[in-house]
This record gives C-alpha cells, sequence and structure tokens, in this order.
C-alpha cells in the first residue's frame, strides 16, 4: 500500500520550509519500518521506488513546482528511471534522502536522488520526469517559464546524456 500518512507529513512538513531554485538539493529524513521490509530484511527495492516520492513530490512544491502544476491542470509522471544499489537499508535504519533537478531536455526532467546512510549513498536514481496535459508531454521549456525560469537547462552531466542516448537505442515496444 502507498504510505499515504508518511507522504502527508513530508507534504506538511516542507509546506513551510523555504524555497528551493530549480537545482536545489531537497533533504528529508527517514526511517525504514518493518512494513517496507522484503523477505531478506532490507528495504524492498520496489518500496525504495516509493520512498523515493517522498523526497521527489516535497521537492517540487518547494520549487514551485506543484503551484504551477496546480494552476495548468498539468500533471507529473515518471517515464523512466535507472537506480543503482550498493548498501542495504535495515529495518529501523534512519536515512538521509537528497532530491533534486538536474536539468531537462526538449521533452524531459531528470532527477536524481539518494539514500544516504552515515554518508555514504546506500542507493541513487535517475529519473526520467514527464510533465503532462490533456493534449501530451508539455515541453519543459514551457514548465521553466511558468516557474519564472530559464528555458535552457544546465548542462546534462555526460553520464546522463550517456544513460539518455542508450535508453533511445532500446526496442520499444520489447520483442520477448
Amino acid at each position: 500500500m502507498y504510505p499515504f500518512i508518511r507522504f502527508i507529513k513530508e507534504m506538511v512538513r516542507h509546506r513551510r520550509a523555504g524555497g528551493l531554485g530549480i537545482c536545489d538539493m531537497h533533504v528529508s529524513h527517514h526511517r525504514c519500518w518493518p512494513w517496507d521490509l522484503d523477505p531478506w530484511m532490507e528495504l524492498n527495492n520496489g518500496r525504495t521506488l516509493t520512498l523515493y516520492d517522498l523526497g521527489r513530490i516535497p521537492m517540487a512544491l518547494r520549487t514551485g513546482l506543484i503551484a504551477v502544476l496546480r494552476a495548468q491542470g498539468w500533471g507529473m509522471t515518471v517515464a523512466g528511471n535507472s537506480t543503482r544499489y550498493r548498501r542495504r537499508v535495515r529495518m529501523f535504519q534512519r536515512f538521509e534522502l537528497r532530491s533534486r533537478f538536474i536539468g531537462w531536455d526538449a521533452r524531459f526532467l531528470y532527477i536524481e536522488q539518494g539514500m544516504w546512510i552515515d554518508g555514504e549513498c546506500a542507493n541513487h536514481i535517475l529519473i526520467r520526469s514527464a510533465i503532462t496535459s490533456r493534449a501530451g508531454i508539455v515541453p519543459p521549456a514551457q514548465v521553466m517559464q511558468a516557474l519564472g525560469q530559464p528555458a535552457q537547462s544546465p548542462p546534462l552531466p555526460d553520464w546522463v546524456q550517456c544513460w539518455i542516448a542508450a535508453d533511445a537505442a532500446r526496442i520499444w515496444p520489447p520483442a520477448m
């Protein structure tokens, strides 16, 4: 089940936090609860993706994106991701969740997030996100204009550009 109570708590906690620039870091703190575990008694990989919402959506709130989405009748969706797991997150462990927009291209916004324990990154995700309307994907330049931000993205890191290229080469629909 989606962690609605945790989500509401994060939104309430951060609604009065200071605003963020579009590429500034949002930091939040969380705990791995028993219902987040898999059979190996560590944070479930699917739950990890859900917990990233607890950083990404409050980050969007603090950058002003949520207000723009509501005003325009737009939505925000995950259009792809790549996750790297490096350290186990165990029951009752506290972790710091770091979230930030790193740039955009003609169609998508790119977000990176990481879960940190005692100064070490336990896992890291790159998310390709789309802003959507009834007509389809809203160009990020239009979103940035609505936010009062420059339409031009900061340069995307090489590793992000390589991921975009690799994902574009992927066959769709898959030949399974």
